[in-house]
């Protein structure tokens, strides 16, 4: 498919919309695939997105953990009230 094919589809009466096969394998997009949606006038916007795993934020944590350290940062500076 070229960039300047449009392909037409329709919404379901509970609000689905299917997306073209052909535009599924283009963008490899699979079943549980996720999505941000974005509405505004007559346009809708699909941007596929990245959900993080229960893996991912504990490397993130883990990050944080060992700068706040590195830092001499405390947990009882983070959550004082002011």
């Amino acid at each position: 498919m070229t960039e300047k094919e449009v392909q037409l589809t329709t919404a379901s009466a509970r609000g689905q919309v299917v997306i073209p096969q052909e535009i599924r394998e283009e963008l490899g997009i699979g079943s549980g695939t996720k999505f941000a949606v974005y509405g505004k006038g007559d346009t809708i916007i699909f941007k596929r997105v990245e959900v993080p795993t229960a893996k991912d934020f504990e490397k993130l944590a883990s990050f944080g953990r060992k700068f706040a350290k590195k830092k001499g940062i405390r947990e009882k500076d983070v959550l004082e009230d002011d």
